[in-house]
This record gives C-alpha cells, structure tokens and sequence, in this order.
C-alpha cells in the first residue's frame, strides 16, 4: 500500500465515521417466546447444526477480507467448543454430522434463511431503537414448516440449533485510523465481531429463542476464544421447566 493510498483510505474512514452517530443504538442480547421452556419430563433432541463461519481482516477503509485459513481454523475450534458445551449441559444435544447431496443444498439454504431472519429479529426486536411495536409483547419469527426436511436428516430431531459467527479484525491500516479519528472526535470502529445462535421448532419452523450480538468477546482462532464465544452464544439458553438459566462472563 503507497503512503497516497493509506491517506485516501483514511480520509475516506474519517468522512464516513463524522456521518455516523456516536452512540448505537441499545441492544438486546436475548430473546424467547414468551411461555417457552423445555418439557420437565419428556426427553428431548435437539440437533446442533455446524456454525457458519466466518473469519477476516478489515482493511483501512472497513472492507472485509476473508481469510480461509483463519476461517478453517476457527470453524475447528468452534465445532470442539460446541462439543464440549453439549456433553456439559447433558440436555439431549447431537451434532448434526456433515451432510451431503439434497440435504447438504436443504441446510445450506435454511443457514441463508436463519441469518436473514435473524437479522429481522436484530433490527426490530433487540435493537431499542428501531423496535416495531407490534413486535414488543410477542415472537413470532419462523423459517416455515418446510424446515421439517432438517428434523428428517437428522432421524427425527425436536429441535435445530443455529449458529452463525462473522469476525474481520481490524488491520494495522485500520487500527491507525482509529487512532486519528479519535483525535478529530470521530468514531472509527476496528474489528466486527458478530455472532447469532437461535433455535428452531423442526415441526412447526417457528424460532423459540435467539441470542445475538454485535460486539462479541472471545478470539475465535484459539481454543480458549471460541470457548469463549460458544458460552456467551449459549448465554440464557432455553432450560427445562423449573431449572434456573445460565449467564456467561463477558
């Protein structure tokens, strides 16, 4: 990159970020449809679909650039940590295994559906400011029966558990725009980190529960990070009737 370049890069993210509000928008992490819990008694499956994952680095002017290897590996360290979560909460959690042919194009357009659905949910229920009033005593987000097709490959699952992380660290371009913009009074954001899990009712296709977040902790390319962020995707996870709800440091 020539000096030029950087300069150009820089101005750009500066005129950008004195366009930008300085303060977002207060966020939700968590919702559930009201009433919703697991049955006491009755067993129940719930099949845990691989994340969709996503890893990169934000050049100067905030555009992603994803990296495979960074991407494969954390997908690895995701899966491990997600492992390790279900044999711990003992809650009738699977792995959906990887899947092939129709069923393989079957999940991978119910991922696209789950992310664009999720960010409905996002914007109009967990963001306070952009709430739809029809939307503030009820939860009625859904993927369509046709999910149904998920609960068969995966020999008869109650439920489905998404997972969708995107994380771009910010380059050293990046870093240092930040730092100039903070002295002209402009907020240069360095790094996305995003991260979606929801689970879904495979009869119906209705979404039960969601937890996202716009600014999520953990390093996903190391053990310790994904465990990280895998506890804080399952933060106040559905219970069984009567059983208290777990929270995730921060």
């Amino acid at each position: 990159m020539t000096l030029r370049t950087a300069r150009l890069g820089l101005a750009a993210c500066l005129s950008l970020a004195l366009l930008a509000p300085a303060v977002a928008s207060a966020q939700e992490k968590s919702a559930m449809k009201p009433g919703f819990a697991f049955s006491a008694t009755a067993p129940v499956k719930i099949v845990v679909f691989r994340p969709d994952v996503s890893v990169g680095s934000q050049s100067t002017g905030g555009l992603d650039e994803p990296n495979a290897e960074w991407t494969a590996t954390a997908k690895t360290e995701l899966v491990k940590s997600l492992e390790a979560a279900m044999a711990s909460k003992a809650s009738g959690m699977t792995m959906m295994p990887e899947l092939e042919g129709a069923d393989a194009t079957v999940l991978a357009n119910y991922r696209a559906l789950f992310k664009a659905v999720t960010g409905t949910v996002v914007s109009h229920r967990l963001f306070v400011g952009n709430r739809l009033p029809t939307k503030l005593d009820t939860f009625d987000w859904s993927l369509g029966p046709g999910v149904s097709q998920l609960a068969t490959a995966a020999g008869g699952a109650d439920y489905g558990l998404f997972f969708l992380t995107q994380d771009s660290y910010g380059s050293a371009g990046r870093k240092a725009a930040q730092l100039v913009g903070a002295m002209f009074g402009a907020y240069i954001k360095s790094g996305v980190h995003i991260g979606y899990a929801g689970l879904v009712d495979l009869k119906t296709g209705e979404l039960v529960w969601i937890n996202a977040d716009m600014a999520m902790g953990g390093d996903v390319r190391d053990a310790e990070g994904a465990t990280k962020r895998v506890a804080q995707l399952l933060e106040e996870f559905p219970t069984r009737a009567g059983a208290p709800v777990t929270t995730a440091a921060r």
